[in-house]
């Protein structure tokens, strides 16, 4: 990214498909929001998503508006996500790019679940579509779409089953970014399915928290940590899921808006002994994007 010269730079993308510096901006939106900058994430995406429609080049914009689509799931935010997943399928879809139109597809069904609509089979209709363009990175992320859908629509053993094959793709291929998600998941549905299964729940979400922190992606390691906290309080272990929780969440300089961290900060509230944070976020993280820290 320091490298990047937009002048200098900007005929990489008409001879090799898509600009460097957008492509830097958007991976290093995804890096960010994993390693717990969820604000930083989102500034970087909107810098690379300017800098595409700055370029006049339509295969860079189609790339990032899917990919901001991508981080707005990080994010959960459902609305967001559907607006840039149109966007990426409209445009796509006027330009003749199967791969950007495949992943707008997964991710407008997704955004359809969020907001309580059926979108497991439009997830699954985009994944044989990017599947036929050769591609197969991603899956195991797709397939973790797939299953929050099902969770959203109570179809418990059918999301477990796409959360089995993420996981056999995650093995086979190498490609471990959303891991920690995944064994989350597993253990969030285990939880609902008729028969629930506490203990077998309980080791995926020490699973979950396990490999984010080997990974030191702060916004999966504060997922596990909500998930775990939760069955801890319907447990009466109450203390344990406030010393759980309450040290991730207070590591946290930003994104107090988004939903994971208000869901903690309400758990905390909930299991007393406060979060050790007032109601707003520090000034610092109003006022401009502060450098990442080392994790």
């Amino acid at each position: 990214m320091v490298l990047y010269d937009t002048q200098q730079h900007r005929s990489h993308a008409f001879l090799y498909g898509r600009d460097p510096g957008v492509d830097c901006g958007l991976y290093a939106s995804w890096a960010l929001w994993l390693l717990g900058y969820p604000d930083q994430a989102l500034k970087r995406n909107n810098e690379a998503l300017t800098l595409a429609q700055e370029l006049s080049h339509p295969f860079s914009l189609a790339s990032i508006l899917a990919c901001a689509g991508v981080l707005h799931t990080f994010r959960r935010e459902g609305q967001a996500t559907r607006e840039q997943a149109e966007a990426a399928m409209a445009l796509s879809t006027e330009q003749g790019f199967p791969h950007w139109l495949a992943l707008g597809t997964i991710l407008q069904g997704w955004a359809l679940a969020e907001q309580g609509e059926e979108g497991t089979a439009q997830i699954r209709q985009g994944m044989a579509a990017w599947r036929t363009t050769g591609a197969e990175l991603a899956r195991p992320y797709f397939l973790a779409l797939v299953a929050e859908a099902c969770a959203k629509g109570g179809q418990a053993e059918e999301g477990l089953s796409a959360l089995a094959e993420a996981l056999a793709t995650v093995h086979k291929t190498g490609e471990r970014f959303y891991e920690a998600e995944l064994s989350r998941l597993q253990g969030e549905l285990l939880l609902v399915q008729s028969t629930p299964q506490t203990a077998e729940a309980e080791t995926c979400f020490h699973q979950a928290l396990d490999i984010a922190r080997r990974q030191q992606a702060k916004s999966l390691e504060l997922r596990a940590a909500l998930s775990l906290s939760r069955l801890w309080q319907q447990q009466g272990k109450r203390e344990d899921a406030h010393q759980l929780l309450a040290p991730i969440y207070g590591w946290f300089t930003e994104g107090f808006d988004t939903l994971d961290l208000q869901e903690a900060r309400a758990l905390l509230q909930a299991l007393g002994g406060g979060t050790g944070r007032s109601s707003s976020p520090p000034a610092s993280c109003s006022g401009g994007i502060a450098p990442a820290r080392a994790t």
